[in-house]
């Protein structure tokens, strides 16, 4: 599902809310699609599981075209669309806690394709399933923001709207939760067959992120020593 061409691509997102709150159908369209691939991508990451993917992703396109009329326009329409996204996700996640768990391997979380954001974690080939797996065992605290920001490529102002936390309080989780992937996969990466050791590519702190703030309030935070990763 993709708009970026064809009839309608250059309207911007609030013409496109605008006539759509008008009656106007083929805008509606354009604006879910527009937001579609992305939004999936997300509720991949954040479910990791694909069924649960699914059903998070179509539940929040329903929830975008039954609320567009509550839309009110303060914040852009792709932050708003993506703390829909990510609230179906995390209602997802809270039902599947409750689920008994299969005592067979016929259920089991099937790994899901990796995002398209240009941020995406980018690790050696074969690697993808110790991404998944690594990223997992996020707590839910690090690897929402993580998400939020490397697959659906927000900046930290925007997800700190998405999720209600002050800008600061989002660096020091993205940054926590790229050294806790950086060490889980250290740890899997092996030595042999690999001219740097094995080391992962794509899990080091964003330069313009600061240090951990273990306060979690977005102030002054010591600085923390340096995740070592090298370039394959």
């Amino acid at each position: 599902m993709n708009a970026a061409a064809g009839p309608g691509a250059d309207r911007s997102d609030d013409d496109l809310v605008a006539a759509a709150r008008g009656g106007d159908g083929r805008a509606l369209e354009l604006l879910l699609r527009r937001h579609h691939d992305r939004i999936v991508a997300v509720c991949r990451q954040l479910c990791r599981d694909r069924s649960d993917a699914e059903d998070a992703a179509q539940e929040a396109m329903i929830a975008i075209v039954r609320r567009l009329d509550r839309f009110d326009g303060r914040s852009r329409f792709s932050t708003w669309a993506y703390r829909v996204a990510t609230n179906s996700c995390l209602d997802e996640l809270r039902r599947r806690r409750r689920r008994p768990v299969p005592i067979d391997g016929d259920h089991a979380p099937e790994p899901p394709a990796a995002g398209p954001g240009p941020a995406e974690l980018a690790v050696r080939a074969g690697d993808r399933a110790e991404l998944a797996a690594a990223l997992d065992r996020l707590p839910e605290d690090f690897r929402t923001p993580l998400v939020l920001r490397d697959v659906a490529d927000l900046d930290y102002a925007t997800i700190g709207e998405i999720l209600d936390l002050p800008p600061g309080t989002v660096r020091s989780r993205i940054a926590r939760g790229r050294a806790r992937l950086a060490e889980a996969l250290a740890q899997v990466a092996p030595a042999d067959g690999n001219p740097d050791g094995g080391r992962v590519v794509g899990t080091t702190q964003d330069p313009t992120a600061p240090a951990a703030d273990p306060a979690g309030d977005g102030g002054p935070t010591e600085p923390s020593p340096p995740t070592s990763t090298t370039t394959p």
